[in-house]
């Protein structure tokens, strides 16, 4: 599933006066501790009954579609998916966890939500500890991150998100630019210089406005914007991914578009000759530019160091349980029937392009098939080699406070020229002040 920044302005409001009040995170009430399931579900005297599920795109066409097969395995369960938009699913979701009421037994949640959502809502979502703990080995570390807190794990994995470089070999291949040789992201400036010259085409396209690529790079040196829980938007590691735009910017090798459509637009039209994205680029490209078949291809994203990280992350999803479910039982018997098989897995791969991040169905020869878009290259195999080597990062409750600070230094950077550890250091004392946490030293 893609990547879009989730907190609508009612969602950032709610759960800015939430964090505001610390402990009472469900309007005065004194936070509780999140309901556990301790017990493996399953038998048949357990599984039974109507859950609800929110959804949306595509995630919920998946579910619409394999829940008849969950319902005929399951003789006695319905399952109802509602798809509730994405434009107020958090809303909808932050108004329920506030009140106590009036949530479904099912969300969808994107990664960046689970963090901020079990730390602002502690007894919101139920603590999959207990039931799911033994398939940690099989999903993609990073989300299992993403999912989990100190206190316990808040969602079942879902979709994966590994970042690779997708490139235009006709741009390429005018330029004299051979992809193989791409092995850093010094490399990648020079190629792009060359690119340019010999085409007009700049390197990729970027919203300058946005801190997505920032934060993609910042997980490539597996980083978040907190670490040991101080604030660590400062670090080297972060001025090195934000000296990395500004330097591409300098050099006018990022095309400035802005949000989703410009930058669908711009690929469309075929402004910029790379894109540094997720694995999910691939149902945009085939669905929305199928005039572009065979112009692309894609390589590992460039390292900072040679031998370093040759991924990151951009998007994906997860499965929680509410605590206002009252049928726990049949909810998680769902939850591992869909996300914790590979049958299930494969055929949302296949269908809605939802790349898994349970391990075990990256096996499956369908990832092996040579794809006629990308020029015969087998893209899906290429992405599955990579979901294992995703940094994990640290996520917060107040992750999405401190990315509109980090959005206006990353402007600062790149539209205003500003020094990048002046910006980050100021909005790293911004944060800290806003979030009462310590700046990493």
């Amino acid at each position: 599933m893609k990547k879009i920044t989730f907190t609508t302005p009612l969602a950032a409001a709610l759960l800015a006066t939430v964090a505001a009040v610390g402990g009472c995170a469900t309007g005065g009430v004194p936070a509780a501790k999140a309901p556990k399931l301790a017990q493996s579900s399953g038998s048949a005297g357990t599984v039974s009954g109507k859950i609800q599920i929110w959804s949306w795109d595509v995630a919920a066409k998946a579910l619409q579609r394999l829940a008849p097969a969950f319902e005929q395995a399951h003789p006695g369960t319905k399952v109802e998916v509602v798809d509730i938009g994405y434009d107020n699913a958090y809303d909808k979701i932050t108004v329920g966890l506030k009140s106590g009421s009036g949530l479904p037994d099912i969300i969808t949640l994107e990664d960046t939500a689970i963090a901020g959502y079990a730390e602002n809502f502690p007894n919101g979502l139920v603590d999959l500890t207990g039931v799911a703990s033994t398939y940690k080995a099989d999903f993609d570390p990073a989300k299992w991150a993403a999912a989990s807190s100190a206190k316990g794990l808040y969602a079942l994995p879902w979709d994966s998100a590994p970042v690779g470089l997708f490139y235009r070999r006709d741009y390429f291949k005018q330029a004299g630019v051979a992809p193989e040789a791409i092995a850093t992201w010094d490399d990648l400036v020079k190629a792009g210089e060359k690119i340019k010259q010999a085409t007009g085409k700049r390197l990729f396209v970027s919203d300058l406005t946005s801190a997505a690529g920032f934060t993609t790079l910042l997980q490539q040196l597996g980083q978040g914007y907190f670490k040991d829980g101080k604030v660590a938007v400062n670090s080297p590691a972060a001025i090195r991914a934000l000296t990395l735009l500004k330097t591409l910017k300098d050099q006018d090798l990022l095309q400035n578009e802005k949000g989703w459509d410009g930058r669908v637009t711009a690929t469309k039209q075929g402004k910029a000759a790379t894109q540094p994205t997720a694995a999910w680029w691939t149902g945009t490209l085939t669905g929305e530019m199928p005039e572009l078949s065979g112009k692309f291809g894609v390589i590992p994203l460039p390292a900072f160091d040679q031998g370093g990280s040759r991924t990151s992350a951009n998007g994906g999803s997860a499965l929680a349980i509410t605590a206002q479910t009252k049928n726990q039982d049949t909810a998680w018997a769902f939850v591992q029937w869909l996300l914790a098989e590979k049958e299930q897995q494969v055929s949302m791969m296949k269908t809605e392009a939802l790349f898994p991040a349970y391990l075990p169905a990256l096996s499956d020869p369908y990832f092996d098939e040579a794809q006629p878009y990308f020029g015969g290259q087998k893209v899906n195999r290429l992405f599955a080699d990579q979901v294992r080597a995703i940094p994990p990062i640290e996520l917060t409750g107040d992750d999405k406070q401190a990315e509109e600070l980090v959005k206006k230094a990353v402007s600062s950077a790149l539209l205003n020229g500003k020094d990048p550890k002046a910006v980050l250091d100021e909005a790293a004392t911004q944060i800290a002040a806003a979030t009462d946490r310590q700046v990493a030293s």
